[in-house]
């Protein structure tokens, strides 16, 4: 089984953006804690992370015919981006949103996701375990 993880925008600067929100672990240990957790379960792991929505855009279209799933946390773009929506359903593929805050506790602005009605499943508030929810709510929706 092979999945891509797609982080967007900020994702990078987890650790020292807002730290009372995203927490102190940095995206080294985000990557870190994914990576132990896909060896555990037998999945390979594709992890990518752009500030650019083209370049996020060119891994969804690239995931095509060549990966099982996507788990994408699409940052800001969550709110604007309907070419991510769109690129997530041309290829088809079974994706989990996932969210390290819950972005219907916070600015109004952020409750709408262009991304959701894309993926099976949703999983927000819930920190760094929630990549580890989303990629055991995806590994189980693949092995059926």
């Amino acid at each position: 089984m092979h999945i891509l993880v797609i982080n967007g925008p900020n994702l990078n600067l987890l650790g020292l953006r807002e730290p009372e929100l995203y927490g102190r672990a940095t995206y080294g240990d985000l990557v870190a804690l994914l990576e132990a957790e896909a060896e555990r379960l037998g999945v390979r792991l594709e992890i990518v992370q752009s500030n650019h929505e083209g370049e996020l855009i060119d891994a969804i279209q690239g995931a095509c015919n060549r990966v099982d799933g996507i788990i994408i946390n699409p940052g800001a773009y969550t709110h604007t981006s309907i070419a991510l929506l769109d690129a997530l359903k041309a290829v088809a593929l079974p994706a989990v949103e996932v969210h390290l805050t819950d972005p219907d506790k916070r600015e109004e602005f952020r409750r709408l996701s262009y991304i959701r009605p894309a993926c099976i499943g949703t999983i927000k508030g819930r920190g760094p375990q929630g990549y580890l929810d989303a990629l055991h709510l995806l590994a189980g929706r693949l092995s059926r």
